[in-house]
């Protein structure tokens, strides 16, 4: 505990800007509840400022973590005084950041040039608010826009709803970043709006299962957070409500939800990035999308888009016991990511958030599960950690190329399984 104390003191005030020049990230192995308690440790230490890309949970799981320059020598000799091993995966956060950020600019005037989006590159909230518009304004018969509540800030959540027509069909819903910093999933969201409306009467797995259920998505689930991320913090995963009787800003809203709330794997520290928030549904984002759920009355598939580690998880994350829809769930996601294999051959791992990445309180699909949602999932898409949250823009297409197949498999076998 010295040594974390020690570690403590060397944090100095340069984080409050947001850039990241020297930062590294460094992947860490546990072998045993020790060092994962260690780690554990180290992440409650707030004046540290480490950002836990991936979070400590068991023995010989990796851990990601972003570490300030200011103590990343500190942070390397305490790792190595407990034996724990490690390795750096990103030698430096902010050059990554600036060639995203230079790659963006460019791209931006490109379009300007030639008066069209491009799904290959990551837009900040305006751009992919006026691509849905679009979208739904090439694609009327099929498609609109529907306004199901506004955020902290008061932007406007934004759901695409497919349809061809009729009342209380069952439906289908998919959200995307939740987590502001997973840019990679509100740009595959996008893209998967535009293969939506571009393959229905072409596909005839897609034009089957619309001509019975409906789809609403919504590609920017945390729209002041996204913004922000793009604005400030590249790096920030919250959303941005004032909490009371805190300096920091923000909840994590996929630990807001009312499914073991407050439990193990959510964080009672309002500065913590997995702060759970003063109360279940206190997120307007989260209490928008649950009052949707609750109002539409006919959902039965609840799909979540995350990233990073590429991995296809169904309930439970707030407890390690298994639903009772075990085996069925399970077999869903084996087929839905053997089909998103079979493209380029990324591969997933399958199974209950609490055994597949850690225990995690309060999670949406959690919530969707128990709720009465039985075919309630989860995808984190690419990568396994090289880029992490920094993932390359000329990775955007083939990962939405590759979810989609995760998708329509998942999707065929909702509509024919109808319960």
């Amino acid at each position: 505990m010295k040594w974390i104390l020690f570690l403590g003191a060397l944090v100095g005030t340069a984080w409050g800007t947001q850039t990241f020049a020297g930062d590294q990230v460094l992947r860490v192995e546990p072998c045993n509840t020790d060092q994962v308690g260690l780690l554990k440790q180290l992440e409650a230490q707030e004046s540290l400022r480490l950002d836990f890309w991936r979070f400590p949970s068991y023995p010989n799981r990796l851990v990601d973590v972003q570490v300030p320059f200011s103590c990343l020598q500190a942070v390397k000799v305490f790792l190595e005084s407990h034996h724990v091993k490690y390795s750096v995966l990103i030698e430096d956060v902010q050059a990554m950041v600036d060639e995203e950020a230079q790659e963006m600019e460019l791209n931006q005037r490109s379009e300007r040039n030639r008066n069209g989006f491009n799904f290959a590159a990551y837009h900040p909230l305006d751009s992919i608010y006026r691509a849905m518009d679009d979208i739904v304004a090439q694609h009327p018969q099929l498609m609109s826009k529907v306004q199901i509540g506004e955020s902290y800030e008061k932007r406007p959540l934004n759901v695409l709803k497919f349809s061809t027509g009729g009342t209380d069909r069952p439906a289908i819903w998919i959200d995307a970043g939740i987590h502001a910093r997973e840019w990679v999933t509100q740009a595959t969201a996008l893209w998967t709006a535009n293969k939506i409306a571009c393959d229905y009467g072409k596909d005839p797995v897609l034009t089957s299962v619309l001509n019975s259920m409906d789809i609403f998505l919504l590609p920017v689930a945390n729209p002041d957070g996204y913004v922000f991320s793009h604005t400030k913090n590249r790096m920030w995963r919250k959303t941005r409500s004032k909490v009371p009787g805190s300096s920091c800003v923000g909840v994590d809203p996929n630990r807001n939800w009312d499914a073991g709330f407050g439990g193990p794997g959510a964080s009672s520290n309002p500065c913590s990035d997995s702060y759970h928030g003063p109360s279940a549904n206190s997120e307007a984002e989260v209490r928008s999308i649950v009052e949707f759920i609750k109002s539409h009355g006919n959902v039965k598939a609840f799909i979540s888009i995350h990233s990073y580690s590429q991995l296809m998880m169904y309930p439970y994350g707030y407890k390690c016991s298994s639903p009772k829809d075990h085996q069925e769930l399970d077999e869903v996601v084996k087929e839905a990511t053997s089909a998103l294999a079979s493209l380029y051959g990324t591969q997933y791992k399958v199974g209950p958030i609490c055994s597949v990445i850690y225990q995690a309180s309060g999670g949406s699909i959690d919530w969707s599960y128990d709720y009465g949602i039985k075919y309630s999932f989860a995808f984190e898409l690419r990568d396994t950690g090289r880029h992490g949250f920094l993932l390359p823009a000329n990775q955007i297409v083939p990962t939405a190329e590759e979810t989609w197949l995760g998708l329509k498999t998942t999707m065929e076998y909702v509509q024919t399984h109808p319960y």
